[in-house]
């Protein structure tokens, strides 16, 4: 097949680089518009983080099958499938009118957008040459970057003058376009979806990864609720997952053709770079899931006003990712960009966790700038550093391993975030309610003031003792937040240590371009 050319390979990049950027918006733009989603359906905002996780979920479990299923139906066809898959989800997330309904079509648009991710780089990454593909790196590496990036601001920008269906009705003319354009002109390769017969999808795999991580992720996320083991359903769960979870990693280590293919966690350099990916996940997703929560719950900013805040800073990334996806391919060592990049952000979580109460809407930009620059000098390095010591054959697996390792740690950043925030809210009202002196007298002092106000002394004493709540709840809040931005530093800070453990390979110019050839179609 040709390597498309001018207006063709324009096309293409567009294409391809948007619906990336459409999925990644997806991940992030709920973020903001939480607090009135939750308002909406009628359900609190630890339940509605479902809205994310069943989001990620459904990334974790489709990017592994993305290489079967484009070699299965044909790369164009399975692109195109996803493309309208996520687009019809993206509909019936904005009609839906309860949260187990959005849940389960926000978890259908993760298997369409999951696809669109991966399937979308190898088809970028064909419409250059060899040669060329760093410029192409870079092009979907901005894209990376941008995407979650834009999702809060636009999200924002839509709660503040919309409602919060129309973050979902956006993707309608954008999927419709991108659709009929790939149809149009992303060319279909000799043989696609032609070899069905020597095909093997490991449907057991998938089965007991599902129910595994399924069941995991409830737990996390309703078991500080349901009073963790004290529930019979998290007990259940807890059986479900365990069983599932090692039942998968044995299956897995001894079938011909697994859905995942662990072997590769061997290589030891792998094994490293998986514990590096998941804590990027973790912090990555996490500090994107908190902040916007801090910024409107305790510090009263707007959804567009934290959308904004988030995106400046954040295009120091943007101009980044091209720059150091030219060094690497030059075979700069990715080591020191790891080591850089964590401890960057590290530091922007203790920076945050050292915010006042009264904090303003400026006072996030330096140290949201060090989050971008971390998340840049992390991202294309790791992937990079997954496939460092592989055979080439194994770099697909290597590297899809690592992307569904990421996303696996967003999703249980989210649902441990949510579970520490609790945790600590509680622990955080419980001590400031017991060191409270003269509570009665303050409240006597409040009703009083109210009463000269509106002269309703009736009523006076309860509005008193619901400011006075309304007081401990934005502080306990706000010191339990400060408290899950430590968490993030120490997790990070915890695996600096195991850069040592890395080890790297040089590699020619012909392995670094089916490292990059390998990247493209297992992201």
């Amino acid at each position: 097949m040709a390597t498309p050319k001018g207006f063709a390979r324009a096309i293409i990049v567009l294409t391809t680089v948007t619906a990336a950027v459409m999925e990644l918006i997806d991940t992030s733009i709920v973020n903001v518009a939480l607090n009135d989603m939750s308002g909406s359906l009628g359900v609190n905002i630890e339940d509605i983080s479902w809205v994310i996780t069943s989001y990620a979920i459904a990334n974790v479990i489709i990017i592994p099958l993305t290489g079967f299923l484009a070699e299965y139906f044909g790369r164009k066809n399975y692109y195109i499938t996803s493309m309208i898959i996520f687009t019809l989800a993206s509909y019936m997330c904005a009609q839906s009118t309860s949260l187990i309904e959005i849940i389960i079509w926000r978890f259908v648009q993760g298997v369409g957008g999951g696809a669109l991710l991966s399937t979308s780089q190898a088809i970028l990454f064909d419409a250059f040459e060899p040669k060329d593909r760093p410029m192409a790196s870079g092009l979907f590496g901005m894209g990376l970057v941008l995407g979650p990036t834009l999702g809060p601001t636009l999200g924002g920008y839509i709660i503040d003058h919309a409602s919060w269906p129309l973050i979902f009705m956006i993707n309608i003319p954008i999927g419709i376009i991108a659709t009929l354009l790939s149809f149009y002109f992303i060319e279909q390769k000799e043989q696609e979806g032609k070899n069905k017969k020597n095909i093997h999808i490991d449907y057991n795999g998938i089965i007991l990864l599902a129910a595994g991580i399924g069941c995991l992720q409830y737990v996390l996320e309703r078991g500080e609720s349901e009073d963790w083991f004290n529930s019979e359903s998290i007990r259940i769960c807890s059986i479900i997952a365990a069983v599932g979870l090692v039942t998968f990693i044995i299956y897995e280590l001894n079938i011909k053709s697994p859905a995942v293919n662990l072997r590769v966690l061997s290589n030891r350099n792998l094994a490293f770079t998986t514990v590096f990916t998941f804590v990027a996940g973790f912090g990555l997703f996490t500090s994107v899931f908190v902040y916007p929560v801090l910024a409107q719950r305790v510090l009263g900013f707007t959804a567009y006003e934290t959308g904004y805040s988030l995106l400046l800073p954040t295009m120091a990334a943007v101009v980044m990712m091209p720059v150091i996806g030219k060094t690497m391919s030059k075979g700069v060592t990715p080591v020191p960009f790891v080591f850089i990049g964590f401890i960057l952000f590290a530091v922007y979580s203790v920076l945050s966790a050292s915010v006042s109460p009264d904090v303003g809407k400026n006072d996030f930009f330096i140290p949201l700038v060090i989050r971008a620059v971390g998340i840049s000098l992390c991202q294309l390095p790791l992937i990079n550093q997954a496939v460092a010591g592989l055979e080439p054959k194994d770099y697909a697996a290597g590297i899809s391993l690592n992307n569904m390792i990421r996303q696996l740690g967003g999703a249980f950043g989210i649902a441990m975030a949510n579970n520490y925030v609790a945790n600590r809210y509680a622990y955080h009202r419980t001590n400031i309610v017991s060191t409270m002196q003269n509570g009665a007298e303050q409240a006597n002092n409040i009703a009083q003031g109210i009463a000269a106000k509106t002269g309703d002394a009736v009523t006076a004493a309860n509005k008193a003792l619901a400011v006075m709540n309304a007081s401990v709840e934005r502080q306990s809040y706000y010191l339990s937040y400060l408290d899950t931005f430590r968490l993030i530093a120490i997790f990070f800070i915890a695996v600096i240590p195991f850069v040592m453990f890395l080890r790297v390979k040089k590699k020619s110019a012909a392995e670094q371009a089916a490292a990059m050839k390998a990247a493209a179609e297992s992201h």
